[in-house]
């Protein structure tokens, strides 16, 4: 067996960055973007208001000051003439500023009876103008990757780009193998279960970006596996589900040997999830997940998460591992790394008292993986321990 960090690396030796491509920006949210993007424009492109009030020359300004607005500059429509001595025009929030003016006078601050302006109030020295250029100027750069926040997308919008260069998502089939599988609003036979499995994969799988496919259960005999597998064709990463042990009914790396895996690695020192395999199945990378639901979900977080990062080309892929007070005594761990679900909260971390890896009302509790490393001795509450959010 291999350790988890092995094992990661031997999967990130099994996939290459997926190609780019071009997309609209409304498209691309949480997309990871693979071109620098640079501005095509200033903004503001010109010196603007930052208040309603009345644009003036700054050394005229003081409290009493008398003016004569000749005009009125707005959003979208300036004013065209210039503000001289003695002048003032009105001005709204985002208009640009006139020629001649360098500061503007918030309206609370001021009185006006026909077309006379007076200062009433102390103006105080901020002038109320962005100047032009001040967000980000022609030239400045979005830097590649980076997974495309909304405000990416509003800054890049700004910036006069209406399409960018994002890699592809992965393509990956999803097989769930099992004659105890049924579908959820199935009836199920007496000694049947629900599928789960595939519905919290896929969910991590969409959520790190990838696009997934889940292809129809499999049966437990060699003939249904390979037609599932033929269902895999021009998927990136087939995924398996179940069948990766060494039970008599256990035949996913059967089936996909005949069709010609290239084994990478199996088995990993980590509970739960310790019967993971791997390798190259054609053209695609190929996964075969433990069936317990716990087991699948914990290799998700795992190897399948950051894989799919790595196939996007996220620089950093690797899960980031925190750090926390234990607020329950824990006892020794035995020689596996151990990922025990566990509780989050104000007064430290806590691992949930049943481990099985059957039990996904337990994860669905859990806010954090606590890691226990290989060996690790027994735990005081007060302890920092180190754990995975999820």
């Amino acid at each position: 067996m291999i350790t988890v960090e092995e094992a990661r690396q031997l999967l990130f030796g099994l996939v290459a960055t997926m190609p780019e491509e071009q997309v609209a920006l409304a498209d691309a949210a949480g997309r990871v973007l693979m071109r620098d993007v640079k501005a095509e424009r200033d903004q503001p492109p010109f010196a603007a208001s930052s208040m309603d009030g009345y644009a003036l020359k700054s050394a005229e300004v003081e409290r009493h000051a008398m003016f004569k607005v000749i005009g009125e500059a707005a959003a979208g429509q300036r004013f065209t003439g210039t503000v001289g001595p003695g002048q003032a025009v009105r001005i709204f929030t985002g208009a640009p500023v006139p020629e001649g003016a360098d500061f503007v006078v918030i309206q609370e601050d001021t009185d006006l009876r026909g077309d006379l302006l007076t200062i009433t109030e102390d103006p105080g020295q901020k002038t109320n103008i962005r100047p032009a250029g001040v967000d980000f100027t022609i030239g400045d750069t979005v830097s590649a990757p980076r997974v495309l926040s909304p405000e990416d997308l509003a800054l890049l919008a700004a910036m006069n780009v209406p399409f960018v260069s994002v890699a592809t998502k992965p393509q990956i089939a999803l097989i769930a193998t099992g004659n105890e599988l049924v579908m959820p609003g199935e009836a199920p036979g007496p000694d049947q279960i629900i599928a789960s499995n595939s519905f919290g994969i896929k969910a991590l799988l969409e959520k790190a970006g990838a696009h997934v496919r889940m292809l129809p259960v499999a049966q437990d005999t060699l003939s249904s596996l390979e037609t599932a597998f033929g269902l895999a064709e021009g998927a990136d990463l087939v995924v398996t589900i179940g069948g990766a042990s060494v039970g008599d009914y256990d035949l996913v790396a059967e089936a996909s040997q005949r069709l010609g895996l290239e084994q990478s690695f199996y088995k990993v020192l980590m509970r739960p999830g310790k019967p993971l395999m791997a390798g190259r199945l054609g053209d695609a990378a190929m996964i075969g997940l433990p069936g317990n639901p716990v087991s699948a979900m914990v290799c998700g977080y795992l190897f399948l998460v950051p894989l799919v990062k790595k196939m996007l080309g996220i620089q950093t892929v690797d899960p980031i591992l925190h750090q926390a007070i234990l607020s329950k005594a824990l006892p020794p761990n035995g020689p596996r790394e151990h990922y025990m679900r566990a509780r989050l909260e104000s007064d430290g971390i806590r691992a949930f008292e049943d481990q099985d890896s059957s039990l996904l009302s337990v994860l669905a509790r859990s806010n954090a993986l606590l890691m226990r490393p290989p060996n690790d001795p027994a735990r005081a509450a007060g302890e920092t321990v180190s754990y995975l959010p999820i």
